[in-house]
């Protein structure tokens, strides 16, 4: 009876995989275009050419890990893997994002070579990601994979509501502390100086810092504590001028993107079992507030981010944050 099972399952993810093979965006190979692609990186979720297969398979399992779609046997988390990216055109609206003007890919008849400094840009390098979500790490063996599903399951989140969460309920998968330290060169909003204070959001979740009376370089050192949803977006900071008789003036705002931290973290697991080390990067650019490069770091078995923002839509001010990382379970 137990075979009979086993035998049903099969037959049935072939099916599904057959389905999805079908769909019209699944018929030309994700990486050069080639017609009638008979193999798939199943971690990726892409379908892919025997040519771009090769390159794949070059790049170890732990980047791609590629199955024929006829040839080998798929389980069930593989085919689901399948199934939630949905194809070719959603992984390519992800992994080739940010695809240089005047770049051109690789066709169905071009050369190893080109073939393989694509798909390396494409995927081991994220070159192509939007900047934000790219992460890089010395220890890519064990990061690559849970990178490529994070980063697949940040756009969904975007678009798509969990079951829980159209019935009321929100699913937490962890907690995030922001230490808020410092505020630099704050604007003025009475008369010389501000009494500032800084409300961080997430999700319908609001905290905020206490109120440091005329400064405008604030020391906090304050410790503010979110759940963070499944289907999080960024944190939102936001600076404010204290008035004991008319509305709070806002001195500055900005946006933290949480995912670099959260995919390293989920990447590696329990940080207690390494050493203290850097394992990820968010990366300054020019649709984000980061005055520098913002590293990521496994420190006495905590992770830990250190995060420096230029305030948006004001004249002038800067905050240091540090951000920490917590599962569930700690």
């Amino acid at each position: 009876m137990s075979h009979s099972l086993d035998l049903g399952r099969a037959a049935s993810g072939k099916r599904r995989l057959k389905d999805l093979l079908l769909q019209s965006d699944n018929r030309k190979c994700a990486d050069c275009g080639a017609p009638d692609p008979k193999w798939a990186s199943a971690n990726i979720g892409v379908f892919i050419c025997l040519k771009c297969c090769g390159v794949h398979r070059s790049l170890g399992t732990h980047i791609s890990k590629v199955l024929s779609v006829t040839l080998d046997e798929w389980s069930d988390e593989e085919v689901d893997s399948m199934m939630e990216v949905g194809g070719n055109s959603s992984a390519n609206s992800i992994y080739e994002a940010f695809i240089p003007e005047g770049f051109r890919k690789p066709g169905p008849d071009s050369g190893h070579d080109e073939r393989t400094k694509f798909i390396r840009a494409k995927y081991e390098l994220q070159e192509f990601l939007k900047p934000s979500l790219r992460i890089t790490s010395g220890k890519s063996v064990s990061l690559q994979s849970s990178v490529s599903r994070k980063i697949i399951d940040s756009f969904r989140s975007q678009s798509t509501q969990s079951k829980s969460n159209s019935e009321g309920m929100v699913e937490f998968i962890g907690l995030l502390k922001v230490k808020v330290i410092r505020g630099i060169n704050l604007a003025i909003r009475d008369m010389m100086t501000s009494d500032p204070y800084v409300v961080l959001n997430l999700g319908q979740q609001t905290v905020q810092t206490t109120i440091i009376k005329s400064n405008l370089n604030p020391i906090w050192n304050e410790e503010l504590m979110l759940s963070v949803p499944q289907d999080f977006g960024p944190v939102k900071l936001k600076v404010f001028d204290y008035d004991t008789f008319s509305a709070d003036d806002i001195m500055g705002e900005a946006e933290i993107d949480i995912q670099p931290l959260i995919t390293s973290a989920m990447a590696f697991g329990d940080p207690e079992m390494f050493g203290d080390m850097q394992i990820g990067k968010w990366l300054k650019s020019h649709d984000n507030a980061l005055k520098e490069d913002s590293i990521i770091n496994i420190a006495h078995g905590k992770v830990k981010q250190e995060v420096s923002i230029k305030l948006q839509n004001v004249e002038s001010g800067d905050i240091d944050l540090e951000l920490e990382w917590l599962a569930l379970d700690q």
